[in-house]
């Protein structure tokens, strides 16, 4: 059994892996998203990660359809009470007006419930900070939340250092909430945005750390290794950039790990970002079970402290 993890302070428990739900109803269809469900379970894991606004961005959709096939495999499976759910409002406008107006969080709080067909999300996130909202105001609303047992626990998301410092300052001023879990880009090939201040804030105050994009955008994975490979995905504009910049050195060092350790690259790159200061558990979603089980390998991957060192300078 694999080891579990305590998120911060909020008292949440993972393994070295949350799943990402935002393929969901989207490349991964329904049936498919269910059986990725129950084998995710089925090999240990506790937390799923989706977003209301999940994917808004496909043609036809309007958001909600990765908590909607959440909800249905919560129904038949019955497995509620063996997953954490961890859902996030701010990107999607709709009742109650845009972002963390905390007419917003309220209203889009009950559309997820009803979406998820369940009483309680256990970890709700700010999906990106909101300058027009004061802070005190949106954390007064997941105050509420929480108070109405419709909550368990806040997270922040896309937030800066200086304004997740300013938020958790009012939390202990003040008897509002504070967040307890972050949730940033941060991977192999993308790490300014972590490391440095707001790393140090997560370690210093306790945050969990389930950060996104683990293996940029499939970057991570090896796929992409050359011009050519670019027009494999839509993504390839951004391969470009990631090639162009310290990809190709980081890609290497994983090469020389993976023959070293047997390890997949992708496994490689989950195991690094879990052992990194502060980081809990990174997110990575999956659209077929081999590529479930592939993930869920990194469980079981072991870096020396020389493999880490050089994978962390490839990329530095």
């Amino acid at each position: 059994m694999t080891e579990l993890r305590t998120l911060g302070t909020s008292g949440l428990e993972t393994p070295p892996l949350v799943l990402g739900g935002n393929v969901f109803g989207w490349t991964a269809d329904e049936a498919t998203s269910i059986r990725i469900l129950d084998r995710f379970v089925e090999r240990g894991g506790t937390m799923i990660d989706t977003a209301d606004v999940y994917s808004d961005w496909a043609p036809g959709h309007s958001g909600g359809e990765s908590e909607a096939v959440i909800g249905k495999w919560l129904k038949q499976s019955g497995k509620r009470d063996r997953v954490l759910i961890a859902t996030k409002v701010g990107m999607l406008d709709g009742d109650g007006g845009r972002g963390l107006a905390p007419a917003r969080i309220a209203a889009a709080c009950e559309a997820s419930l009803r979406r998820l067909g369940t009483d309680r999300i256990d970890l709700y996130f700010a999906h990106r900070d909101d300058p027009d909202v004061p802070q005190e105001e949106a954390l007064a609303a997941f105050g509420k939340l929480i108070e109405a047992g419709k909550v368990g626990a806040i997270g922040a998301s896309n937030f800066t250092a200086a304004r997740l410092k300013s938020a958790l300052d009012l939390g202990l001023r003040t008897s509002l909430p504070h967040y307890q879990v972050l949730q940033p880009e941060y991977n192999l090939v993308a790490r300014s945005g972590f490391e440095g201040e707001l790393q140090d804030l997560c370690i210093a105050h306790n945050i969990g750390a389930v950060p996104y994009f683990a293996l940029a955008s499939g970057f991570l994975t090896g796929k992409y290794r050359s011009e050519a490979d670019l027009s494999k995905s839509v993504r390839g504009g951004r391969m470009k950039a990631l090639l162009d910049g310290r990809g190709a050195e980081v890609l290497a060092a994983m090469d020389a790990v993976a023959d070293e350790t047997g390890a997949s690259l992708a496994q490689i790159a989950l195991a690094w970002l879990a052992g990194q200061p502060g980081v809990t558990a990174p997110i990575a979603s999956a659209t077929s079970i081999a590529q479930l089980d592939e993930l869920i390998g990194s469980w079981d991957v072991a870096l020396t402290d020389e493999q880490r060192e050089r994978l962390t300078a490839a990329g530095a």
